[in-house]
């Protein structure tokens, strides 16, 4: 390390975190808004484009798959664009495909805008990990991104509840087109605190980014994140019309159930983040265990008002724990065997999380239309992330060797 960089690490300790970490917080939030504001928004979506639930879904689903597919491609392809102007970039685009998304004339359009603006965050996502991470000493890492994802979650408590309330009483697009100034706001916000002396990781060659995905231990840290995180949505997709349908809330409530949850996401995220600052493998395997019997017992306290609520506080909490772990988990270990794709597989575990949410989107889709219905979305979630226990007891026992 040159006395440059030690100098600047002194400082950041001296000073606290950098604002450019505020920054990537701040457009994280506007991101994350628009990712989780169409859960709270099914069922008026649904109703205005007569469509099916299930179908409206899609929208969850298919924006995942946006994220998932140009979050590796676009990173690659943007490796050599220096990150301030990147960063600007993508937050421009964000604010095209949320106006496009207000102005949809039907379904298919709608799906498209989002798509669009899945494209965006899956980039910003990729190296603002990688970015919160670089700004920060070691010890702190996995604060450091939990910060940044904090945003994601931040819009949870704040901006999805906010944002259902808006589309419930003056339409859906009206959300999307204060989705789109939140937007503006991180834009103005990556250009006024971002540094524009960021350094571009040195990229690797195309032969090295192809080896990420033949990296036993990172495929190994993918699958978790796919099988975690997507338990999660088999009934966060669905989780409003299950209070309304199943725990008997009116929308109103469910729109402040649904700040109660948020809260739990953004204290969880924060404590996932300090809990995994050491060792993540260990934590994140008695995170997921916690999560996989809260999703189970959710499965019986749904139907009770007062029961139902505490198990969904302590599910939140749970649910987006795991975020900063499996990040920080995923930039060590290509450091470590892989060095110089750190961003491409920053990237690709952002893909993961997308693709988790894909799978547990359209999954909860196919319980809902089965005869199963909303009640069995908790415990086939469950499935899921007991599965991602099994995986990271592997990737323990391969540590170990």
């Amino acid at each position: 390390m040159s006395s440059t960089e030690t100098d600047t690490r002194t400082q950041q300790r001296q000073k606290g975190l950098p604002a450019a970490l505020w920054a990537l917080t701040i457009s994280a939030f506007a991101i994350g808004t628009t990712e989780f504001v169409i859960v709270g928004l099914l069922p008026t979506v649904a109703t205005d484009l007569r469509i099916s639930i299930p179908s409206a879904g899609l929208l969850v689903s298919l924006y995942a798959i946006g994220v998932a597919i140009g979050a590796p491609i676009l990173t690659a392809l943007t490796s050599k664009i220096p990150r301030k102007k990147l960063l600007v970039y993508l937050m421009v685009l964000f604010i095209v495909g949320n106006g496009l998304a207000s102005i949809a004339p039907g379904f298919v359009t709608l799906v498209l805008s989002r798509i669009l603006t899945g494209f965006a965050h899956g980039v910003y996502f990729s190296i603002g990990a990688t970015i919160a991470a670089a700004l920060v000493p070691k010890e702190k890492r996995g604060t450091a991104i939990a910060i940044m994802f904090s945003g994601l979650t931040i819009a949870i408590v704040t901006g999805v509840p906010l944002g259902t309330f808006i589309g419930q009483h003056f339409g859906w697009r009206a959300t999307f087109i204060g989705v789109a100034l939140l937007g503006l706001i991180g834009l103005i916000a990556s250009m006024v605190l971002v540094p524009s002396n960021l350094k571009n990781e040195k990229p690797a060659s195309f032969k090295s980014q192809l080896s990420v995905l033949t990296n036993k231990r990172l495929l190994l840290a993918f699958l978790m994140t796919i099988l975690g995180y997507g338990g999660t949505f088999v009934a966060f997709t669905y989780l409003s019309p299950i209070l309304q349908e199943i725990t008997g809330l009116s929308e109103s409530v469910v729109s402040f159930i649904l700040l109660i949850y948020g809260a739990a996401i953004a204290l969880g995220n924060v404590i996932g983040g300090k809990v995994a600052n050491k060792n993540p493998l260990k934590a994140l395997l008695w995170m997921f265990i916690l999560q996989a019997l809260v999703l189970l017992v959710f499965t019986f306290t749904v139907q009770h008002t007062i029961f139902g609520i505490i198990t969904l506080f302590i599910m939140g909490a749970l649910s987006f724990s795991n975020v900063p772990g499996l990040q920080l988990l995923v930039v060590q270990l290509a450091e470590k065997e892989l060095p110089g794709t750190s961003d491409v597989a920053s990237a690709f575990n952002i893909a993961s999380f997308n693709v988790g949410i894909a799978i547990g989107a359209y999954a909860g889709g196919l319980i809902v239309a089965s005869p199963l219905g909303l009640g069995a979305t908790p415990w086939v979630g469950a499935i899921f992330v007991t599965l991602a226990v099994l995986v990271t007891l592997i990737s323990i026992k391969l540590s170990k060797k």
